[in-house]
């Protein structure tokens, strides 16, 4: 079969948490099939996964990162000038490229900067560029030789971001997860890893947590404070759609770098937790269920199998996504490689187990992440 996509889904299970905020403060939501459910936004989702530690981590793979940021002329580029040029050729070196990267108002007003996902062997190449301006004898030539960096079209383009377009001069990230530059269209990146906002497939489950603060100098109740916040739990149906191709040739065409990178992210997708105010709820889960399937055919989410909300239960939930892939076979044929990783084995409708059912018996993560990472390379 040849693998065009790989789809993943994941149940992972939270209790007393505030993984996802809103700009109130509250549990981030959505309405679905009648019910409010709790929501993990994919940025959120994506964000901790690009950033985590350890072994799965995606700095380790070997590629070079990125850096999304508004301050990058002055936190990155200045400080690697320093001792080129007089400080006010270096500021003029700074001011232009933030003009040049951020827009003609950057200079005076970061506030009005959009941050923007720089690729670190673009970041080298603009400190050696910036060095080079830093050297001009005055102000005025080190901004030119700053502006001649970017062709002058209808919109200001770095060079070195022509040139990225396909490689992975922009960073890691950008090759998985996209850039867009709106200043510079063809700077941006297509994204091969397709992330929906995760959701419980039950109704939401929230109290506001009451709170004090002590006070270790008071006398008396000794509170220094009274606070309250929201918490909620829930299991989450997370889907990840990875178009192969597309990672391929982002990838410069290394298909096993892409092998190397879905086994990374497989490992992501199941252990790492979307948690806010880790020290106050230690939002730390690795998913009980983790379905991966390999195929030609266009991706599909198994949301469906929760539009009717379930118990909030490991089993209610696999089986209700054992069901909506039956009918999708029913439909449509059978498709897929499928491979499952689950804690306990998934109940058959009437009884009976995996070999009733379209989906495999559990296999280690280690292995189904080993497996599917061997569909990408041999495909």
């Amino acid at each position: 079969m040849t693998a065009r996509f790989v789809q993943i889904h994941a149940l992972l299970s939270f209790a007393a948490a505030l993984l996802n905020r809103d700009d109130s403060g509250l549990a981030k939501r959505m309405p679905y099939g009648g019910a409010i459910r709790t929501r993990v936004s994919s940025q959120c989702l994506k964000r901790h996964w690009r950033v985590t530690d350890g072994p799965w981590a995606l700095s380790t793979i070997g590629p070079e990162m990125a850096v999304r940021s508004r301050k990058l002329p002055e936190e990155r580029i200045l400080p690697a000038i320093a001792g080129t040029g007089s400080d006010e050729v270096q500021k003029a070196v700074i001011d232009a490229l933030a003009i040049q990267l951020y827009g003609k108002n950057a200079a005076r007003d970061r506030g009005s900067r959009q941050a923007l996902l720089i690729g670190e062997p673009e970041i080298a190449y603009l400190i050696e560029k910036a060095k080079e301006a830093a050297a001009e004898p005055d102000e005025k030539k080190a901004a030119a030789a700053i502006e001649r960096l970017f062709k002058k079209e209808e919109k200001a383009n770095l060079s070195e971001m022509l040139k990225a377009k396909g490689t992975l001069n922009a960073g890691l990230e950008a090759a998985l997860f996209g850039r867009m530059v709106t200043s510079d269209p063809d700077a941006n990146t297509d994204a091969p890893v397709h992330v929906a906002h995760a959701f419980t497939v039950h109704g939401e489950q929230s109290e506001i947590d009451y709170f004090t603060v002590v006070d270790d100098l008071e006398t008396g109740t000794g509170a220094g404070g009274i606070f309250d916040t929201e918490l909620t739990a829930g299991l989450f149906y997370v889907y990840v759609v990875i178009d192969l191709p597309l990672l391929v040739a982002n990838l410069g065409g290394d298909r096993a770098l892409a092998g190397k990178v879905v086994e990374h992210l497989i490992h992501l997708i199941a252990t790492t937790s979307p948690g806010a105010k880790k020290g106050s709820t230690a939002p730390y889960a690795y998913a009980d269920f983790v379905l991966a399937e390999t195929g030609s055919r266009p991706p599909r989410s198994l949301a469906g199998a929760f539009r009717d909300p379930v118990s909030p239960s490991i089993r209610e939930a696999a089986k209700a996504l054992c069901r909506q892939l039956g009918k999708l076979d029913a439909m449509y044929g059978e498709g897929e490689t499928r491979r499952l990783a689950a804690l306990d084995p998934i109940e058959a409708e009437g009884g009976g187990t995996a070999g009733d059912q379209p989906i495999p018996p559990p296999i280690p993560l280690a292995a189904l992440a080993r497996a599917v990472a061997a569909d990408v390379v041999a495909a």
